[in-house]
């Protein structure tokens, strides 16, 4: 049975635990990384400092400090604190939170309910927060290392804060690493001989996770032998290599983030170069990203890139993402690699995206423009005297299937947003365009 009272969140962390536990973190002082966000006067430094948490989501790689931000908000927050798992919680136990909530909401005390990894919940369990969350009933906190546009609910993301949490860099794991060396929870109460190159390899090798240097320092100290020749423990070369060696073949990227690396995808493929595009894929997939996320990508890539160029690129791109996610890796490494050489090789147009950036300018910059009455639905007496639909012409009714009426506001006309290029099949698209201009020029 689910206890929303569940210690974890609490738990006192002996000397006997896990280096990266006896180290969290329990104030905002002993906060590693994020200065963008809690640095002095950032926004989400204020807000826990003067217990004033709204609802938000916290969107960052692993073990860059999710979860501890929550444990932070927990020991200064005068709200209850329930820790939630989104893993083993279902529809009947967040209404049963829930209800508790709303009944302490009625007699003035707040609630702050955190879900660690919310994108594993279905849409009907995100649904179920959602009530609770709109009347005030809880403040939610949710942690999700999988981008929340897709995996969280529109309507309950658009009543959250987003906050971004990025993955640590190799100088602040540096300092974490030294820090573990010399704190009393640490292994400040024994000698570690370890050269900075020795601590340099290991924040090299945790590629941004402040969770994954500290394991890979405590598993490096543990294997290690007393000197003989001096007190204390001596770290050697070979043990750095035994340790890391594995994870370093898969993530050489010297201190790469993994947007680096769909980038130089990204931009491979644009270039044309699908030596260079199968190569970055594979050091993706095989560092361990999501199938899911690299198909999404190459999917906006398909219209950004390529468009009406090769309208098929779209199809290819959303059967490479289904094929990702009926089989899942190792298998779907083939459908991708399908569909980034596809991408590489394909003609080449970016009028499609250049054709909306433009015209969500205009939309910005005139959001009052109203639409022309003519091309206005009529469905009540009312608006069909006020003129709604009067004059429109039905293209279909035409020979030419085309009308000289103007579907653009009258500051807007004669704007033109989308322009053709001659690449693959966009030149049939170019010509028809020129066709119907010649038409219009005739006829308006």
């Amino acid at each position: 049975m689910y206890d929303p009272r569940q210690p974890s969140l609490f738990d006192n962390r002996d000397s006997s635990g896990p280096l990266a536990s006896r180290l969290r973190p329990r104030e905002l002082s002993e906060f590693f990384g994020q200065t963008h966000l809690l640095g002095e006067g950032k926004v989400l430094r204020r807000l826990i400092e003067s217990d004033q948490v709204s609802s938000m989501i916290f969107w960052g790689p692993p073990g860059v400090g999710k979860t501890t931000l929550a444990r932070i908000i927990a020991g200064t927050t005068e709200a209850e604190f329930i820790n939630f798992s989104a893993v083993t919680s279902g529809i009947k136990e967040i209404k049963d939170v829930m209800t508790r909530a709303e009944h302490s909401r009625r007699i003035g005390d707040k609630t702050i309910l955190f879900v660690d990894e919310i994108h594993r919940f279905n849409k009907a369990q995100q649904d179920a927060f959602l009530p609770f969350v709109e009347q005030g009933s809880i403040t939610l906190i949710g942690a999700t290392t999988e981008n929340p546009s897709f995996e969280v609910n529109s309507a309950l993301l658009s009543r959250c804060k987003v906050f971004v949490l990025q993955a640590l860099s190799p100088e602040e794991l540096m300092q974490l690493l030294q820090q573990a060396l010399t704190a009393p929870k640490g292994f400040g109460s024994q000698q570690i001989h370890i050269t900075p190159e020795m601590l340099g390899a290991i924040a090299g090798f945790a590629n941004g996770d402040a969770r994954v240097a500290l394991s890979t320092l405590e598993m490096v100290v543990l294997n290690s032998e007393n000197s003989s020749g001096e007190a204390g423990t001596t770290v050697t070369p070979e043990i750095i290599e035994q340790c890391i060696n594995q994870k370093s073949l898969l993530y050489d990227k010297n201190g790469e983030e993994h947007y680096n690396i769909i980038s130089a995808l990204h931009k491979s493929m644009r270039n044309s170069d699908v030596h260079a595009a199968v190569y970055w894929l594979a050091r993706m997939l095989e560092a361990g990203e999501d199938p899911l996320y690299v198909a999404r990508r190459v999917t906006r890539f398909a219209s950004e890139d390529i468009g009406m160029a090769d309208s098929r690129a779209l199809e290819v791109a959303v059967a490479a993402y289904q094929a990702c996610h009926f089989i899942g890796m190792p298998e779907c490494t083939v459908h991708l690699t399908h569909a980034v050489t596809y991408m590489s090789l394909a003609p080449k147009s970016n009028a499609l995206y250049l054709a909306y950036e433009q015209a969500k300018g205009d939309a910005q910059q005139m959001m009052a423009e109203p639409v022309p009455l003519h091309i206005r639905n009529a469905p009540t007496q009312l608006m069909k005297d006020l003129g709604y639909g009067k004059g429109y012409v039905y293209a279909h009714d035409t020979q030419d299937k085309l009308t000289s009426m103007r579907c653009l506001p009258d500051s807007l006309a004669g704007r033109r947003y989308y322009h053709p290029t001659s690449q693959g099949q966009e030149a049939r698209v170019k010509e028809r365009m020129e066709k119907i201009e010649i038409w219009h020029q005739k006829h308006d």
